[in-house]
């Protein structure tokens, strides 16, 4: 699954990407999530209810999985867009060597990192720096690790969980662009996914790092933690968090399958593991549909890991 990238222009691809593109580059990216953020947030019902219909019947959303099924019962656009799903909808994959996948969605691409970049689209491709905000002790920890890109388009469930369990350690939010992440649009703006604003969240795990990358894009205002909230700063500058035994009271340890966050409309999650830690599943690719819960990956086994030199003796 390794990608050998060019960093050629995709002249492959369409004119209408690249228009599309252009659009984009001109449109005012945060005017227009400030007016989406106010208008999916407006609870008088004649509008609320004629757009959550809308959206249902253009999306073709399946509410039988939703908790709540009467769109009406939504407070907003948001709450509905939001929607918790049934306990049983997203079965685990029950293995506990699996790697779950923390979204419904499309895989963008998926693969290894290969000198410190990873693969966005034929002739893309962007940094492992770029991508996490800079500092090498976080970079190095993926150095020829795996990543996969999720896409969350409108039609998808919208909350994001883990893939495996793990304890916060450190969360960044970083300030940037707001780009479509469409397929048509990752194929044309270069480096997109560390250009748009972000939320990166480092976890440790029982089998080393993981990062846990949710992209922000046109029209999502803003994004949540479970442990955060919203977390959008004013700022323009890189703004972060540390957990760990400085707040020894409160330790964010999170289980594989759980709630982290979710999106105020659809995006993209990128995901990082270490070298040697996991193995993609290989019925997947680029295009393959996932859905929460399903095995996207399984860890390789303890005993395939280096030991400490301590564990020598």
């Amino acid at each position: 699954m390794n990608h050998h990238n060019s960093e050629s222009p995709a002249r492959e691809a369409g004119l209408a990407d690249k228009l599309f593109a252009l659009l984009l580059y001109l449109l005012p990216h945060h005017l227009l999530s400030q007016a989406m953020h106010w208008l999916t947030r407006i609870e008088w019902p004649p509008l609320k209810d004629r757009l959550i219909r809308g959206a249902i019947r253009l999306y073709r959303i399946d509410m039988r999985v939703a908790v709540e099924q009467n769109p009406t019962a939504y407070s907003s656009f948001n709450a509905f867009f939001t929607r918790a799903l049934r306990a049983d909808a997203r079965p685990l994959a029950n293995d506990p060597a699996a790697i779950v996948s923390p979204v419904d969605g499309t895989i963008s691409q998926i693969g290894t990192i290969e000198n410190g970049r990873i693969f966005q689209a034929k002739g893309q491709s962007y940094t492992v720096e770029e991508l996490l905000g800079g500092d090498e002790a976080d970079c190095a920890q993926f150095a020829d690790g795996y990543f996969a890109t999720l896409y969350l388009s409108p039609r998808d469930y919208h909350r994001i969980h883990m893939p495996q369990g793990g304890e916060l350690k450190k969360m960044l939010h970083i300030p940037g662009r707001l780009f479509s992440v469409s397929p048509s649009t990752t194929r044309v703006v270069p480096r997109l996914f560390s250009r748009n604003e972000r939320l990166v969240n480092l976890f440790e795990t029982g089998q080393g790092p993981m990062a846990v990358v949710m992209v922000g894009a046109i029209f999502v205002a803003s994004m949540d933690t479970v442990w955060a909230g919203t977390v959008a700063p004013a700022t323009r500058r890189i703004s972060q968090w540390h957990y760990g035994p400085q707040q020894p009271d409160q330790p964010i340890t999170l289980e594989k399958g759980e709630e982290m966050g979710r999106f105020n409309m659809g995006s993209t999650v990128v995901l990082l593991f270490p070298k040697n830690s996991i193995r993609w599943d290989e019925t997947l690719s680029a295009g393959s549909q996932v859905q929460m819960g399903q095995r996207i990956a399984t860890l390789t086994s303890p005993n395939e890991v280096t030991p400490a030199p301590e564990e020598k003796l």
